[in-house]
């Protein structure tokens, strides 16, 4: 006859959670630091600071030139609403390319996207966490040279007016790089999210924004007249270009890649807020599911 047996649990002494439950607003800020710091690589090797950090280097550069310049009795070089526009897309389409698979694509290779949602986190709160480190990380990259272009330009100003001058004008450029940050960092995080591979991901983005670009100014330059209906219709398939259209809309005085979208300012304003929208709105649709692939 078959002895019978019993189960025993043993208590291995194991201490009981005893701290303050910190919830959902704390995990959502931890994630969305941890996910600023990553866009810089800080916290890892060398390696990953290199595009992040060189970027940052190519956007001050014009900035501590016109310091130089106006140190020695010249004007500013650049607006601070237009900055240098070929600088600022070639920059900011290699520096979204590259961090916003870091901050989306690991985690979705790795499938770890369940132990996320396993915690007190709603579908939505993971991409509008990553989407605010994008955009921090964005702003900085485009308001911190305006910034010290700023403090270079009052630097050799003469006089209270002439600093209320250049604050004047600084505010609204600081505005226009916060408009930049989001729209940017939602198409970027919108595409790098389709795959779980980095290198998929980064050709996504870079593709997408380059040849927009560059199709906007074919089309621009095939019109001649950039105060041409054809000239304004070109300037709606690119996020750069629609941006820009919306900066002189809004009363930008500083000329820019093209002419002022004129009658097609409005369409400009719908047009970019279609854009934003389509793009938050996949990326928050992307993680739906917690087991997504």
């Amino acid at each position: 006859m078959a002895a019978e047996t019993t189960g025993v649990i043993h208590d291995l002494g194991y201490q009981h959670y005893q701290g303050e439950r910190l919830g959902r607003a704390h995990i959502v800020r931890t994630l969305t630091w941890y996910s600023l710091r990553s866009a810089f690589g800080l916290g890892r090797g060398a390696k990953a600071k290199i595009i992040p950090f060189t970027a940052l280097g190519l956007m001050c550069l014009p900035a501590i030139v016109s310091t130089v310049i106006t140190a020695e009795g010249g004007h500013r070089a650049f607006a601070y609403d237009t900055y240098s526009f070929p600088l600022r897309l070639i920059v900011m389409t290699i520096f979204i390319a590259a961090q916003a698979p870091e901050l989306v694509s690991r985690d979705l290779r790795h499938r770890v996207l369940p132990l996320y949602f396993a915690r007190p986190l709603q579908r939505s709160d993971y991409p509008l966490a990553k989407l605010a480190a994008l955009v921090t990380a964005c702003l900085v990259m485009l308001d911190v040279p305006l910034l010290l272009l700023y403090v270079g330009t009052i630097s050799s100003a003469h006089g209270g007016a002439a600093v209320w001058a250049q604050t004047r004008a600084l505010v609204p450029g600081l505005a226009i790089g916060l408009l930049w940050a989001v729209v940017l960092a939602a198409i970027g995080l919108a595409l790098a999210s389709l795959s779980g591979r980095r290198a998929y991901a980064t050709g996504a983005v870079a593709v997408t924004f380059f040849l927009s670009a560059t199709l906007s100014e074919i089309l621009i330059n095939i019109a001649g007249d950039p105060t041409s209906a054809g000239a304004r219709v070109g300037g709606l398939f690119s996020p750069f270009y629609l941006l820009d259209g919306v900066r002189q809309w809004l009363g930008g005085t500083s000329p820019g890649p093209a002419g002022p979208p004129g009658d097609f300012g409005p369409g400009y304003g719908v047009a970019l807020l279609a854009l934003l929208a389509a793009a938050v709105a996949g990326l928050v649709a992307r993680y739906r599911k917690a087991d997504v692939a």
